[in-house]
């Protein structure tokens, strides 16, 4: 019988690249999703609201493992008060309903991954190198990190091995941090962003699911893992690739730090700070990037 994978925010673009990749693996695959949708050949779906803390528990009974992605896109509106309580609940909550799931029914996964981010080191410029070791940043970044793992101790409390994936920049086709600078780049439109020194760390979608799978199966996983590229690629580096990509080089100024601010609120940070993060305890475990050149990267993501 196929061992079953559970994968919360399933739907959405780096859960249809990971279903994708268990299906071809020989897994099956639950997504949870707020609507009921028909099942395919080894795709289960179940209905789930995390707001009204309703959740089909079937899908917790049936899985083996469950990947855990869901949360509010960071980056989707600006940061009110209102909008970050909301970022940090839709973290929370999400993994507190499927841990009374799991709680309730006494069940024994064989592992839970939970998403995260590189943001767990702050929105700060720094030339240091973060590691897994390293403490959460005092900003809401770091917060909102620290306040989405923590949630996972509760699972990991069960006895359930428990992988955190702090995730860089996703690189991908036709999604991802992508979608809003190609059209700029494609138009010859592009630019750095502020001084164009704050570095970002990246990692192609594919590497990235392929660290989901290399944690389910890697038994000696547990903990934080960074999962980004540590090539020190910094805001105007991966600027001046892209737009090479498009056959041309940058001619426009650097788009101006206060003008992004006036747009963006504090949430600009997301796009004017950067850290350098290390890669070394994921590749300690054996698992190899596909993609470690931007430009190849890149080049993939461009390709229909």
């Amino acid at each position: 019988m196929k061992k079953n994978v559970l994968i919360s925010g399933g739907a959405g673009f780096i859960g249809s690249h990971l279903t994708a990749l268990l299906l071809a693996k020989g897994f099956s695959v639950s997504i949870l999703s707020r609507t009921k949708k028909k099942n395919k050949k080894d795709v289960f779906y179940y209905k789930w609201n995390v707001k009204s803390l309703f959740i089909d528990e079937e899908c917790v009974v049936r899985a083996d493992y469950i990947i855990h992605l869901a949360g509010e896109n960071i980056a989707e509106k600006r940061w009110t008060a209102k909008r970050k309580e909301a970022i940090i609940e839709s973290r929370e909550q999400s993994t507190l309903l499927l841990y009374s799931a799991i709680k309730k029914n006494n069940k024994k996964l064989d592992a839970f991954i939970s998403a995260s981010a590189i943001g767990f080191y702050g929105a700060v410029n720094g030339e240091e190198i973060c590691t897994e070791n390293d403490a959460p940043a005092n900003d809401f970044l770091g917060y909102a990190c620290q306040k989405w793992e923590d949630s996972t101790n509760f699972i990991e409390n069960l006895n359930i091995r428990t992988v955190k994936i702090r995730t860089g920049l996703v690189l991908g086709k036709n999604d991802g941090f992508l979608i809003k600078l190609i059209p700029l780049f494609k138009y010859r439109l592009g630019s750095a962003l502020g001084n164009g020194k704050q570095y970002m760390p990246w990692i192609h979608v594919d590497d990235l699911c392929a660290i989901y799978l290399h944690a389910l199966t890697n038994t000696e996983m547990s903990g934080p893992y960074n999962a980004a590229i540590n090539d020190n690629m910094t805001n105007k580096g991966f600027s001046q690739i892209l737009a090479g990509l498009f056959g041309y080089k940058i001619w426009l100024p650097n788009v101006p730090a206060l003008l992004l601010k006036l747009a963006l609120g504090e949430m600009s940070k997301i796009v004017l700070t950067g850290r350098r993060v290390s890669s070394d305890k994921i590749e300690q475990t054996g698992f190899e990037f596909r993609y470690t050149k931007l430009d190849e990267a890149l080049k993939d993501c461009l390709t229909k």
